[in-house]
């Protein structure tokens, strides 16, 4: 499955994945507003073994599918 990658510019390491290049008509707009305007990072192909960096590819695949998008939080970080 193809699929876009922007970063958001109000939510530090957030990024939205969205099924085509500049196509966010599945993208709620209450979501829209608070990622604020959005910078394309990178476009891929993405399959069952991709790996990426900081999501699991299946959660991403099935969430393009059902929804549209797919939202990248920030890691929490770890308080000892």
């Amino acid at each position: 499955m193809h699929c876009a990658i922007y970063k958001g510019n109000r939510k530090q390491d957030t990024y939205l994945y969205v099924e085509r290049e500049d196509d966010f008509t599945r993208v709620p707009e209450p979501l829209l507003a608070m990622l604020g305007p959005l910078e394309f990072v990178l476009a891929l192909e993405l399959t069952p073994k991709r790996k990426l960096a900081r999501a699991n590819t299946d959660e991403v695949l099935e969430q393009l599918s059902e929804r549209g998008y797919y939202l990248q939080l920030p890691p929490q970080e770890q308080t000892i």
